[in-house]
């Protein structure tokens, strides 16, 4: 069956966004500093169709974090817009623009119904209303036998690892602390569901810890 693969970035002291989360601060106020190990590599530019930049040790992880993947999850929080009901008025359509970096099916986590959203590059986002194991079926039909990535945010990649439903995790461990904002473990409680530490890499600005069901 296709794994469950969460990558995510997280403050020392747990945080994986800033607080107050909203269109001009999309990561909580201070959140974009444990973001700011990736913008600078090659692998992220490519993927956002960007030239150049740096390959260093974590090149490779970002790489092995794309490799394979043929659908995504994420909160309604990582893909953004206003809180509560679509405003159908005004409909936000994500943070990437008309070619979003996906480039195949992306499963909203949502409260509130609205149709699917297509965009170029072959990227459509579907909205869940019925829960996580729900959006996890739905993405694995339409990965079609690849993994499926658990891209954040905090809130749903905390239902998913409460319910033991992760196969893989990459922790990207960003040396600040935020202080305050949304914790990656809470209320996930000290069950780690047999995912063990496999491999630490240390990179300029990261350590990343992968975990894996063992």
């Amino acid at each position: 069956m296709a794994k469950l693969r969460l990558k995510i970035s997280m403050s020392l002291d747990g945080f994986v966004a800033g607080p107050d989360q909203s269109v001009d601060n999309p990561l909580g106020v201070g959140g974009m500093r444990i973001h700011e190990w990736v913008f600078p590599l090659a692998a992220w530019r490519k993927m956002h169709g960007l030239e150049g930049g740096e390959v260093n040790e974590s090149s490779q992880v970002v790489e092995d974090s794309l490799a394979n993947i043929g659908a995504t999850i994420m909160g309604r929080n990582m893909f953004g817009g206003q809180p509560g009901p679509w405003d159908e008025r005004n409909l936000w359509n994500g943070w990437w623009g008309d070619n979003p970096p996906f480039h195949h099916p992306v499963f909203v986590l949502t409260h509130h119904m609205r149709r699917p959203l297509m965009r170029n590059g072959g990227t459509s986002f579907t909205f869940v209303t019925d829960g996580i194991h729900a959006a996890l079926e739905q993405a694995r039909r339409a990965a079609d036998g690849k993994d499926v990535s658990l891209a954040g945010g905090a809130k749903a990649s905390a239902q998913y690892l409460k319910a033991g439903l992760i196969d893989e995790m990459e922790i990207n461990l960003a040396p600040v602390l935020l202080g305050t904002g949304e914790r990656l473990f809470d209320g996930v409680g000290d069950d780690m569901h047999d995912l063990k530490l496999v491999r630490t890499v240390a990179a300029p600005g990261v350590v990343h810890l992968k975990f894996a069901r063992g």
